[in-house]
């Protein structure tokens, strides 16, 4: 294993022909006020985490390059979103629901036709397999539709009038303003649209600032952003975080922060607005989600969900199973299987047919986990798995730790990358009290046939993480289940029909139940003189 991983990386004659051919992109323009604008100031370049061996060492690829925004061009983009939605005034916040809806219709159409070129910048930038690449894409698209059906539903519902106490009444949804959205560089294209999408077909206009990995990932869709959606609807912010959000923030023109990341980076960000109390945030934060084995677990269907939870995309899912607590009767023949299991994924480059472990986009993530598994290693863990802790560059095999104690920093540390702490437990008090003194609480997962057990640490964690999986990994599927967490871990909740919600604000038109009152509500609706006050409604 030490051996293979050495030579992990490719020679460039090793590289199959359609990457080989791959050009790098130069991302010289970014959106604006219905505008590709050309940028003539600093561009960054954007490495890949896939190297090419040499005789002179391993090369790293140059994927392309992106706009260094400075922060009088953020402003300026700030400024632009803020006069398309004018008060609310602006056209894209005043159309009819069904307008919106079919101006995004317009944009899935134009979506579609970039997949492919989405598909290979996420391999290319974030070490993505092309399997992961390609769901990543699939299910944005299902999320936009789902997310538009949602709308639609609301709309219908909302379309009618309610008369009670002598109040006539007519509840519907209105945009909050201008919304910053900010997703993370392991789903940047899904998780960016699972705020983004919502947001805007609710009527606010958009600030969308790409990730510091996967910044590219949304160049192929700017002609699409362009041309479905009004000039300013949806501008785009290029740069490096520290330079261009804090002046955004500070200005105390954005009236929603959607932002999935860290819970420190979400915290300063919201502390940079002057008026927090007006400041809605939509986060998405950490996670350390536990998994708890009991004695009568059904061992394969366990280490299998486990293996998959926990390596998936190298493990860099806030989802991600994080630390496993097994009971000490089943410990030794688990840790047997979990091994056994790891030895068995392939491991390569994103192109490699089948490939789970793949190189890590973060260049300071490898020596980051050296030092976990070093701590743990020098307090009494060992190593389980034959290769564990080998890394080469940016590649860092997956490593089974055992046994994790409260002492050691990845207990409580989230690692976001392929390592796997395990406690021993005799009592499940013990899993449940990690929970309930953990800072986080998005979810967790329970392996187990005895209903009495499992009823009880069901009862124990539904106050401490917002879903709990029996027999299964955490996951965020599917989107019509609520998404959230409790402490650390989120602010908002977020699925198809919550988001619509959230980046919304109900508005109530009434008016006492007079004949007078009746005939004017008649005329406007019968008219269409308002699209607020209606009872038109999508099919």
């Amino acid at each position: 294993m030490v051996q293979k991983i050495a030579t992990i990386f490719p020679e460039a004659d090793q590289i199959p022909e359609q990457f080989r051919s791959w050009q790098p992109v130069r991302q010289d323009t970014y959106l604006i006020d219905g505008e590709l604008r050309c940028w003539e100031g600093r561009l960054q370049e954007v490495l890949s985490p896939v190297r090419v061996r040499t005789p002179e060492g391993d090369r790293q690829l140059v994927v392309g390059e992106a706009p260094l925004l400075t922060e009088a061009a953020a402003l300026e983009t700030l400024a632009v979103a803020v006069r398309a939605y004018s008060n609310g005034r602006g056209v894209w916040p005043t159309m009819s629901v069904g307008e919106r809806i079919q101006a995004v219709q317009r944009f899935t159409t134009a979506l579609l036709t970039t997949r492919a070129a989405v598909v290979t910048l996420l391999q290319w930038e974030i070490g993505k397999s092309q399997l992961e690449a390609e769901r990543e894409f699939d299910r944005t698209v299902t999320y936009i539709r789902d997310t538009l059906e949602a709308l639609k539903e609301l709309d219908r519902v909302s379309s009618r009038f309610v008369i009670q106490q002598g109040i006539i009444g007519q509840i519907r949804r209105a945009p909050l303003g201008v919304v910053l959205c900010m997703g993370p560089y392991n789903f940047p294209l899904y998780e960016t649209f699972t705020t983004l999408i919502p947001a805007l077909v609710m009527g606010n206009t958009i600030l969308l600032k790409p990730p510091r990995f996967g910044v590219l990932v949304f160049q192929p869709l700017l002609e699409a952003l362009r041309d479905s959606f009004p000039p300013g609807v949806v501008n785009t912010v290029y740069g490096e975080g520290e330079t261009v959000v804090p002046p955004l923030m500070a200005s105390g023109q954005v009236d929603v922060l959607g932002f999935i990341g860290t819970h420190k980076v979400a915290d300063a960000l919201r502390a940079i607005h002057p008026r927090p109390h007006r400041l809605r945030c939509v986060l998405g934060l950490d996670a350390k989600n536990p998994a708890v084995i009991l004695p009568d677990a059904d061992l394969d269907l366990a280490v299998a969900e486990c293996i998959q939870g926990s390596l998936t995309y190298n493990g860099q899912r806030c989802t991600a199973l994080k630390i496993l607590f097994v009971h000490r009767s089943i410990v030794d023949d688990f840790l047997k299987r979990m091994s056994a299991g790891i030895s068995a994924l392939a491991c390569g480059m994103p192109w490699d047919e089948g490939v789970t472990i793949t190189p890590l986009p973060e260049p300071e993530k490898p020596e980051y986990l050296e030092g976990l598994v070093s701590d743990a290693r020098s307090l009494g863990a060992e190593i389980v798995n034959p290769g564990g802790g080998v890394s080469n560059g940016s590649f860092f095999y997956p490593t089974l730790l055992y046994p994790v104690t409260p002492a050691m920093r990845i207990y409580d540390e989230e690692q976001f990358g392929p390592v796997i702490p395990v406690v021993v437990f005799d009592d499940i008090r013990e899993p449940i009290d990690y929970v309930v003194a953990s800072n986080y609480g998005q979810q967790a997962s329970i392996f187990g046939q005895d209903t009495d057990l499992l009823s009880q640490l069901i009862d124990a964690l539904v106050n401490q993480v917002c879903r709990i999986n029996i027999n299964s990994q955490c996951q965020r599927s599917p989107d019509s289940f609520p998404f959230n967490g409790r402490k650390n871990s989120a602010d908002g909740t977020q699925s198809v029909t919550d988001a619509l919600r959230v980046f919304s604000i109900r508005i109530v038109v009434a008016a006492r139940e007079t004949e007078a009152n009746r005939e004017i509500i008649s005329g406007i609706v019968r008219e269409r003189k308002s699209h607020f006050l209606s009872t038109d409604y999508m099919l």
